[in-house]
């Protein structure tokens, strides 16, 4: 018979306080996640952004550059995050015509205790983020959705894919 096993919080201590997780015995592994988010526009500001004809400039670059510093601030962000030596943090985006809709792909990458799956959710938000408020003024109704891990490597619980 399979046995669940119960799931257990690990931001919770014993006294059921939130309590940032121990890593001091863990061992130093690399560690690489994967997120992304989906941006939806309306016709007019999916094609400024695709031409990148904005008079705000570049906002592709500019959210890129958003992303990758609000990565490195996980830990000043999220309360009971670590502070990762990070090593790489990439963003790139892939243009969905279809749907009028982006796709913003952020990856991190670090050699440390504990994993980068919050910082590589950072970065992708924060850069959707960007590009909403650089396309506002024409597009009231961005609509930021679908932001989630889709890959994570390293560290005891292996790897994760997202089906």
């Amino acid at each position: 018979m399979n046995k669940k096993k119960e799931a257990v919080l690990s931001h919770i201590d014993e006294h059921e306080k939130a309590s940032m997780v121990d890593v001091h015995e863990k061992n130093i592994t690399k560690r690489i996640a994967i997120a992304s988010s989906k941006v939806f526009l309306n016709d007019t500001s999916y094609k400024l952004l695709k031409k990148n004809k904005s008079k705000k400039g570049d906002i592709l670059n500019t959210a890129r550059i958003a992303g990758i510093m609000a990565s490195k601030k996980t830990s000043e962000l999220i309360p009971l995050c670590h502070q990762l030596n990070l090593e790489k943090v990439d963003i790139s985006y892939n243009f969905l015509e279809s749907e009028n809709c982006i796709i913003v792909k952020s990856t991190s990458i670090a050699s440390d205790k504990t994993g980068v799956e919050m910082e590589a959710l950072v970065a992708t938000t924060i850069a959707s983020l960007t590009i909403y408020d650089m396309l506002k003024a024409v597009d009231k109704k961005i609509k930021i959705s679908d932001i989630w891990l889709d890959y994570k490597d390293g560290g005891r619980s292996g790897k994760f894919v997202r089906d």
